[in-house]
């Protein structure tokens, strides 16, 4: 039998007792007013935090990848958060990964049992080929998922950097991580429905991990996405602004440099710099892509 009791995130809420004779507007108000309590609750998480972001930035430095691995919500999240990373800072898929208990077909249908085992989480990790040179980051709002734990064990096995997003203060994943992160955010609007509070929680630490990391890696300029894909339209259209943005030019100048050099970063810096698109990037490649480094 699996005791729950004592987390956090199954306890009911004393404030929402009455949540079905709410009117519409009472239950928005208070929902509100829980959801404010999340960002309050990672900020006292913040010490923790740091260091899974430095670790993930010298993982992928090392040529190496950040692997978030979960079931149900926090697998969603972790999938969300890696698949985002490719349009915004042009990484491939492999760079960042998320791995649900499950596979694929848990994303919209529970797979019954597949969290409950300590097997499955070794064996994605196998499966994609975990190195030494990866970071995990195992995410489980109850903070005792065996799926996660087993993917843990295996992760510290092979040398791996662990860390761990858990929603309950003392959660077993921590004991298995090098880099445990535990956030109380206080029981859930609805009791135990952990896409709530606790996701948002998740939802919160994993844009910081992937934001601040590709940050530490020469992906931004200023506050400007430089690595984003112009893969449609729209993205296209907000090559060029961000191009504009970043030299203060027009927007044909901007148009012009970004088919000539044919990305943003190529195009700011030949801006930047009166540099040929050959220029440009030899500039960004002797300095790992950061472009304060390559207009200096």
């Amino acid at each position: 039998m699996i005791n729950l009791q004592n987390l956090t995130t199954e306890k009911r809420n004393e404030k929402t007792m009455n949540l079905d004779q709410l009117s519409i507007d009472e239950a928005m108000k208070l929902m509100n007013e829980e959801d404010q309590n999340v960002a309050l609750a990672v900020k006292e998480a913040l010490p923790k935090i740091k260091p899974i972001i430095e670790s993930t930035i010298e993982a992928f430095n090392k040529g190496g990848r950040l692997f978030y691995i979960g079931a149900g919500t926090s697998g969603r999240l972790g999938i969300l958060d890696a698949s985002e990373c490719v349009p915004t800072f042009g990484v491939s898929p492999e760079m960042v990964q998320g791995i649900i208990a499950g596979g694929k077909k848990a994303m919209t249908i529970a797979v019954e049992g597949a969290e409950d085992s300590l097997d499955l989480g070794k064996e994605d990790l196998e499966k994609a080929n975990l190195t030494s040179n990866d970071i995990v980051v195992g995410i489980a709002a109850s903070g005792r998922t065996p799926y996660v734990i087993g993917a843990l064990e295996y992760a510290n096995k092979i040398g791996a950097t662990t860390a761990t997003i858990s929603c309950n203060k003392n959660a077993q994943i921590s004991k298995y991580a090098k880099y445990p992160v535990e956030v109380d955010a206080g029981p859930e609007f609805l009791t135990g429905s952990t896409r709530l509070k606790a996701g948002t929680t998740q939802k919160l630490i994993l844009n910081m991990i992937s934001t601040i990391s590709m940050i530490g890696i020469g992906k931004v300029y200023k506050n400007l996405m430089v690595d984003v894909q112009p893969t449609n339209s729209k993205l296209v259209e907000r090559s060029k602004r961000i191009i504009m943005e970043a030299t203060n030019c027009d927007y044909e100048t901007a148009q012009k440099s970004l088919e000539i050099g044919g990305d943003v970063k190529t195009a700011i810096v030949m801006i930047l710099t009166g540099s040929s698109k050959e220029e440009a990037k030899q500039k960004l490649e002797n300095n790992k892509g950061f472009i304060r480094q390559a207009i200096r």
